[in-house]
């Protein structure tokens, strides 16, 4: 995969609630600051697949559970990579430009991914194609 990062993140346990790591200026993941928010996706719903062509995306679970899936290539059926974010993953999947992603929300009734990206989004500096372009298996099991 086209240097794709999971990176682990840690949570600290306090009385009165946990305190959620998710990027430091520090983390070679870090390539600046451009803009940070959260996307919401409802319970078995699916959106995708965008490929940014200079955005890196810092994607966290901020609440829920959510699979992401990741193609490296456009033209081809195979080579995805699948993995599942959420408190009990607590981890941050750093997704460089070039690198094709859905994702789909699995805890009702939505979860939240919180973004940060190194530059604002500008709508003409990615791709969208139809969810159906890629054929992989959204049914969950």
């Amino acid at each position: 995969m086209k240097k794709v990062k999971i990176t682990d993140l840690k949570i600290i346990k306090t009385s009165n609630g946990d305190v959620m790591h998710v990027l430091k200026k520090s983390n070679s993941e870090y390539k600046g600051f451009g803009e940070a928010y959260f996307s919401q996706i409802n319970y078995k719903k699916v959106k995708g697949w965008k490929c940014h062509t200079q955005m890196t995306s810092n994607l966290v679970v901020a609440h829920g559970a959510v699979r992401f899936v990741i193609k490296d290539d456009e033209n081809k059926s195979t080579g995805y990579c699948e993995f599942i974010l959420s408190k009990e993953n607590y981890k941050r999947i750093t997704i460089p430009p070039g690198v094709w992603f859905a994702f789909q929300g699995l805890e009702k009734p939505f979860s939240t991914i919180l973004n940060i990206s190194d530059i604002e989004h500008k709508p003409e500096e990615s791709k969208n194609v139809d969810i159906e372009k890629f054929q992989f298996d959204w049914r969950l099991k």
